[in-house]
């Protein structure tokens, strides 16, 4: 993988999000991928698993957000992207995000991993040092 393909994967990925439906998941996701929402969360396996998962992530296609990033970096099949995504208008709730994206030979991701974080998430750092 290269940055390009990486950015196109990234305007893919949002394409999706906003398209009515899950049929367009075959084409940036593998049949057996994986999906992990969060570093400790348990991956959810498998297109159909994906799918059921991402419709009941969104509130549909008319969704209103706006997504910006930039690659960390791309090593091989890995890429590394910090994510910003801003939902509603006005804001009601933002996400900063890494994400780990594992891809397979023919450019669709095998591995999906995010570290989201937004305002007010306890970090778990508020004790240490108590």
């Amino acid at each position: 993988m290269d940055r390009k393909q990486v950015t196109d994967w990234i305007a893919a990925y949002e394409r999706a999000w906003r398209t009515p439906g899950t049929d367009t998941l075959g084409t940036i996701f593998t049949e057996e991928a994986s999906y992990r929402q969060g570093p400790y969360w348990t991956p959810v396996v498998g297109l159909p698993a994906i799918a059921r998962m991402w419709d009941a992530q969104r509130d549909g296609p008319d969704e209103v957000f706006r997504m910006s990033g930039e690659i960390v970096a791309v090593d091989g099949d890995t890429a590394v992207t910090r994510m910003e995504v801003r939902y509603g208008d006005p804001v009601r709730q933002e996400y900063r995000d890494l994400w780990i994206i594992r891809f397979a030979g023919d450019g669709r991701c095998r591995s999906f991993e995010e570290w989201p974080y937004w305002p007010q998430q306890p970090t778990g750092l508020e004790s240490a040092g108590s």
